[in-house]
């Protein structure tokens, strides 16, 4: 125990739970399903935000907004789709509150709404129902839109971060004039997730495409990115979608091509959401509480002032001043805390906790030897350094610890990805090492449905960069071309 948060190899749940909790990132709200984000929590998904905005930009893409009530019958237009999202939505019937004489609020009966509004779990129809008053012409395309919102999907077990009744996300909506640039935008968009969780939130990831039981509804393939986190447990990190001319079709969006013909056009949407801070907590975190990678990290150093008298304090906050603007020149953020209502040790123990990635305590004894301690929150090592040249120091760490966390995540998933060669073996490993499990399926919806009911595993995709290989199906001894991705996931 630590700081009153579980050990991780004692309750996994509850260690995940305390970490939210504790280091202040978010707490369940009033409003059953739903959570608020902190401050804290929300300056992490800020710098996500910020990452993910310039890569989508520097690929073309520009942001929009559009409604977050979709009429009822938009959803009837593309039938998987609406089959997928049917069980998750909130629907709005009413229009007005009335005072029912007893000084009681009710809803005003006569006032109901023509049709239905169901509060968006995603925007595919009412965007492309606005996409058809946007293309007329080939000149029209490709349209390269995304949307940061927020979405609803009514939950019954949630989860702070990754499963709540209204979540934060992006979601990128594009048209294209053929079949082969929409299947292009949705493979660039999962390197660009890919390249972002690994880069930035220092979580390798498997780039896969999801079998037919997993597809997003609607969609002709899904591909994906997965993660392993440090309960043996897969986290789908993000998706993007081929959806063909599904949705082109149900709303009747065609554009005339250079050849005079009129067509429907091609579709990818694609998108990752607030449960990249979960992925981030438990991939990366330990019993001290949360472990942020510098790139993403609201605070990557915090000076922590230790001082007997006005004098040493006024010594140390100009020094800790210079220091400051050397490194925010570099572009390290930094906070000097100098509050005087809390002692050193409680403040070791709140960075530590909130994942500061470096944390420097400063004495009088150290303003006199030209020195700090520097403690690294990923490896837990403290060192004395000198003062003479402590941001350049500073700066070439903040890589070191970027890369070290990467790796470390890197080596856990290299030792839980392992061969299973029959049922039982798959069954064994499940409720054993967990982790990545591969192993031969027969291609059939049926046979992985079955596994999925008898073990609570699913597929979770046919990684891009599969070998193929002869064998025999695990369950139905059927044959196979190659292993595929199993694990239990959030």
């Amino acid at each position: 125990m630590s700081k009153g948060i579980t050990s991780k190899n004692e309750d996994y749940s509850q260690w995940y739970n305390d970490i939210v909790i504790k280091a202040d990132l978010a707490e369940h709200s009033s409003v059953k399903g739903c959570m608020v984000i902190k401050p804290y929590g929300y300056s992490i998904w800020e710098k996500m935000q910020a990452v993910l905005d310039q890569k989508f930009k520097d690929t073309g893409h520009s942001n929009a907004y559009f409604p977050l009530f979709i009429p009822k019958s938009f959803f009837s237009k593309e039938a998987s789709h609406v089959e997928g999202f049917a069980t998750e939505c909130a629907v709005v019937t009413h229009y007005r509150l009335k005072n029912d004489g007893n000084g009681n609020i009710i809803v005003d009966e006569t006032a109901k709404l023509e049709e239905e509004l169901i509060v968006r779990p995603t925007s595919e129809t009412i965007i492309w129902n606005t996409y058809k008053g946007w293309i007329q012409s080939y000149r029209d395309l490709p349209i390269l839109v995304n949307q940061w919102a927020n979405v609803v999907r009514w939950e019954m077990r949630t989860r702070l971060f990754l499963r709540t009744t209204e979540f934060l996300w992006q979601e990128g909506h594009t048209a294209h004039a053929t079949s082969d640039e929409a299947i292009a935008e949705t493979k660039q968009m999962l390197d660009v997730y890919a390249d972002f969780a690994e880069n930035w939130m220092g979580l390798p990831v498997v780039k896969g495409v999801k079998t037919a039981n997993e597809r997003f509804a609607g969609a002709l393939d899904t591909y994906c990115i997965e993660a392993l986190m440090q309960d043996g447990k897969a986290l789908q990190a993000g998706t993007s979608h081929f959806l063909g001319q599904n949705f082109a079709k149900a709303f009747d969006v065609k554009f005339t091509s250079k050849e005079g013909k009129q067509e429907h056009v091609w579709a990818s949407s694609w998108g990752v959401s607030t449960r990249l801070i979960g992925a981030l907590i438990m991939a990366h975190s330990d019993d001290a509480g949360l472990v942020l990678p510098p790139k993403l990290a609201p605070i990557q150093v915090v000076i922590v002032p230790i001082y007997k008298n006005d004098e040493e304090l006024q010594k140390i906050g100009a020094f800790a001043a210079e220091l400051s603007s050397k490194l925010k020149n570099m572009g390290v953020s930094v906070k000097y805390d100098n509050r005087d209502t809390q002692r050193p040790g409680f403040k070791f123990a709140e960075y530590e906790l909130k994942g500061v990635p470096v944390r420097l305590a400063i004495g009088g004894r150290d303003m006199e030897n030209g020195t700090v301690e520097l403690a690294r929150r990923d490896t837990r090592e403290k060192q004395t350094v000198p003062q003479d040249g402590l941001e350049i120091y500073i700066a070439q760490l903040m890589e070191e610890i970027q890369a070290n966390i990467y790796n470390k995540a890197l080596n856990y998933r290299a030792e839980h990805i392992t061969e299973a060669n029959s049922y039982d073996e798959l069954k064994e490993l499940l409720d054993g090492k967990a982790g990545f499990i591969a192993a031969h399926w027969d291609g059939t919806p049926e046979t992985e449905q079955k596994i999925k009911e008898e073990t609570k595993a699913t597929i979770r995709c046919i990684p891009l960069d599969n070998k193929l290989e002869d064998g025999v199906c695990i369950y139905s001894g059927k044959p196979s071309i190659q292993r595929v991705l199993f694990a239990r996931a959030y």
